[in-house]
């Protein structure tokens, strides 16, 4: 029986790989080749490595991949599909792009564009979505070579991200020190308790994960919300974090110059490096461990005894570690007092725990040591220097990103000073220029700035890669598609319960089921098993009924008993009247401008009395002239305000219901339709929420304003809007219960799915088959059932 955990020997250096120029940054295990991995690196390439059969038991070089303009910060494989079937490798970098590669080109397949700073994080998930994180502070998710969802929530640079193996849950980590669970597009949970900018993500299962942070702490958490445990090993930031098979034992490298390896939530091993920053690791297939560091060389660890570098490579590694030095202000040491250490006798004693360090005074030198289980002994790691001329690549963090330098600028004697952060391959001039203008201050002042980053950045090596934030996109995919006329049932009056006045309300004549129009319920369709009489459905549903009679009669009585300073007149009632009736009636003259302008006064009534004046205006919207004029240029985003102010979630169903309602009529005329396209990021986004009243109503109108959109979308090239409907329509599922609401969704799905293969892709990574195949078995109505059974057809 194979052992479930990793194997408790301890880990050796296998080899050293001198392929970089610079920092590597990022690493990968690659799935084309056994034993296979993917570098990154500031040098501003990717490199594929191949284990070769020499006895060193080393890697060759099988691609050298090149496309950014800046330094490579990130990198991720993307599993093998049909068209790709060694996969594809993703790279992110400092030049805002992300650049998608076969194994076997040297020049990117496609470049990804939409962030606006450094994207220093990438996820694949299933069916080709990518996951991207970056310094403009949002999260993307990427397929079919387009941006499908921006997730926005983050107030500085996201630099990890994660997808869970259930679909459609992400997970994103940032600066502010917080991570966030995203379901569909939306944030679900925060999760808090790390003091300082978190760095990595790591998943574990489907319902557990780990973080590491600029804090030294390690932390694993349940996707609930709960941390189970934190872990403290480390004396600075940890950068990346790689779990191994087990799910259990994982290994975390950081700024203190080390690889840990920690086994059953304990650190078992301590393996340090002769360079500062520990960028990144990836655990192989075989269990060996790969790093990649600040001197721009990867190392292989491994605790198979056959594959360990030769004795004369180990111990040419301890000399290199034993000369290294140590920069007593990087504080992994802790406050060093030379006069206070003790000499070399103290190496005579044993010590504690792996990785324990100890330092030593001989004559006017400190050295440091580090004790070894596996070896019985103490290793020196290294010369500590008190004031090394060595810049190490140590960066300084300034709004939640990675800078080389930030310096503290007075441009006017006793005025406030300003922030110049300025990493060492840019352009001195360019950033000076850039800092000018950010500031409001005079081109007269370029050389001077210059000069100054010039004159203090001399003679020092690039230090560590920052990544980048900004959003091109709208955000948050919470953008609500869809329409389809629907003739809901009520129960009782939703605003006083007698049965008397219910807006919208109307005979309900329903056709022989499998003849029936599936949205009036009128003869329109003949349902044959073939034929998809459900969607795409891309005329837009209003909602029709009206009792004239019974909303006058509401008004007036309501008007009877409100304050004196709210009542309307006699002739403002009356022109009210005059309005109603003009646009119900098909023979009637159209309502005039003044009613128009006393409909739109009377809408801001209390909202404990406004609802039969808001049931005038559903009605009304559909008429051609009052569209145009209350949805046109001037109106129509103070009508959109309004209309979301009245639908805020701790506002009254009745009006929630009824707005949502106006917003569906919008669309029957082109300026309604019009206004609520360019306002739909923040039509849906208030609508969305809406899901979570317990209101048929509610659900049935909201299920129709998704509707609505989706059919808009149809044939659109607008692939990010289109996943915003997927989101929002996958979001209300999971609390609407109604079944008149769940087939207007489920035509919603339909509609923004069909004839794009793009949206069945996105709508397959987010899970929405599994979610809607409990409807498939529906028999009563049986429109749900099939409607349901098409949808899943469609996303096979």
């Amino acid at each position: 029986m194979e052992e479930n955990t990793a194997p408790s020997n301890s880990y050796r250096l296998r080899c050293s790989i001198p392929g970089h120029e610079m920092d590597v940054r990022g690493l990968a295990a690659a799935v084309f080749s056994e034993g296979a991995f993917v570098s990154v690196s500031r040098d501003r390439t990717g490199r594929i490595w191949v284990p070769n059969s020499s006895p060193d038991n080393g890697f060759t070089e099988m691609q050298c991949m090149s496309g950014h303009s800046n330094f490579v910060s990130c990198v991720c494989v993307i599993a093998p599909s049909e068209m790709y079937p060694r996969g594809l490798i993703a790279t992110g970098g400092n030049d805002n792009n992300i650049c998608v590669f076969t194994v076997d080109q040297p020049q990117p397949l496609y470049t990804l564009k939409g962030h606006k700073n450094t994207v220093c994080t990438l996820s694949s998930g299933k069916f080709g979505t990518l996951l991207s994180g970056s310094w403009d502070t949002s999260a993307k998710v990427w397929l079919s070579e387009k941006c499908m969802m921006t997730l926005q929530g983050h107030s500085a640079a996201v630099w990890a991200v994660a997808m869970l193996p259930e679909q459609g849950l992400m997970l994103s980590a940032s600066a502010d020190k917080t991570i966030k669970l995203w379901k569909a597009g939306q944030c679900e949970r925060t999760f808090t308790g790390h003091e300082d900018c978190v760095r990595g993500l790591v998943v574990i299962s489907s319902t557990e994960f780990f973080s590491c942070s600029n804090d030294t702490s390690i932390r694993r958490w349940l996707v609930t919300g709960e941390c189970a445990q934190v872990y403290y090993g480390h004396t600075n930031y940890i950068y990346s974090i790689a779990v191994f098979p087990n799910s259990r034992d994982f290994v975390s490298t950081g700024e203190d110059r080390t690889l840990r390896i920690w086994r059953s939530g304990e650190c078992t091993q301590t393996l340090r490096l002769p360079t500062q920053s520990v960028w990144c690791c990836c655990i192989l297939p075989n269990g060996d461990i790969a790093v990649g560091a600040s001197d721009g060389i990867i190392r292989v660890f491994t605790e198979a005894e056959d594959r360990m570098a030769s004795a004369g490579d180990l111990q040419a590694f301890e000399d290199e570690l034993s000369n290294a030095t140590i920069d007593p202000k990087t504080g992994d040491l802790g406050d060093i007092k030379i006069e206070e250490l003790p000499g070399r006798e103290h190496l005579n004693e044993p010590g504690n725990r792996d990785g324990q360090t100890r330092l030593i005074k001989d004559g006017q030198k400190v050295e440091a040591y580090q004790w070894s289980v596996s070896d019985g002994r103490w290793m020196k790691i290294g010369d500590v220097v008190g004031g090394s001329n060595q810049q190490t690549s140590k960066s300084v963090m300034y709004e939640g990103k990675e800078y080389d330098y930030v310096f503290t600028i007075d441009v006017n004697e006793g005025g406030p000073s300003m922030k110049l952060p300025y990493n060492v391959s840019e352009d001195p001039w360019l950033t000076a220029h850039n800092f000018l203008q950010k500031n409001d201050l005079s081109p007269m002042f370029l050389d001077q700035v210059a000069n100054f980053i010039i004159e203090n950045t001399k003679g020092h090596v690039v230090g560590a890669a920052q990544p980048d934030g900004g959003d091109p996109f709208t955000g948050g995919a919470r953008y609500i598609p869809g329409s389809a006329d629907g003739r809901p049932n009520f129960g009782g009056d939703p605003f006083t319960g007698s049965g008397r006045y219910i807006p919208g309300s109307g005979p309900s004549s329903v056709a022989p089921e499998g003849v029936s129009d599936p949205f009036t319920g009128g003869g329109a369709y003949s349902s044959a098993k073939c034929t998809n009489i459900y969607f795409p459905k891309t005329d837009g549903v209003t909602f029709e009924q009206a009792n004239i009679s019974q909303i006058v009669g509401k008004l007036k009585e309501l008007n009877a008993g409100a304050p004196q300073e709210h009542k309307l007149s006699g002739d403002f009632l009356e022109s009210l009247e005059r309005l109603l009736v003009s646009v119900c009636g098909p023979n009637e003259g159209p309502p005039t401008i003044q009613q128009i302008n006393l409909l739109w006064k009377a809408s801001h009534w209390p909202e404990d009395i406004v609802f039969p004046v808001l049931d005038i205006l559903r009605l009304a919207v559909r008429h051609p002239q009052v569209n145009e004029s209350l949805c046109g240029e001037a109106e129509g985003v103070q009508l959109c305000n309004h209309l979301l102010s009245l639908m805020r979630p701790e506002g009254r169903a009745a009006n929630q219901m009824l707005a949502l309602r106006i917003l569906c009529n919008c669309f029957s005329r082109r300026h309604g339709q019009a206004l609520l396209m360019a306002q739909r990021e923040a039509v849906l986004s208030r609508a969305a929420d809406l899901a979570a009243v317990c209101n048929k109503n509610i659900h049935i109108a909201l299920a129709t304003l998704v509707l609505n959109y989706a059919g808009c979308l149809h044939n659109q090239p607008d692939l990010e809007a289109k996943a915003q409907c997927l989101s929002v329509a996958s979001r209300a599922l999971e609390t609407v219960q109604d079944k008149e609401a769940v087939f207007r969704l489920l035509v919603a799905l339909g509609t923004t799915v069909a004839s794009d293969q793009t949206a069945q892709d996105l709508a397959r990574s987010l899970g929405v088959g599994a979610q809607i195949s409990l409807y498939a078995t529906v028999s009563d109505p049986s429109k749900l059932g099939e409607c349901c059974q098409l949808l899943l057809k469609e996303l096979q």
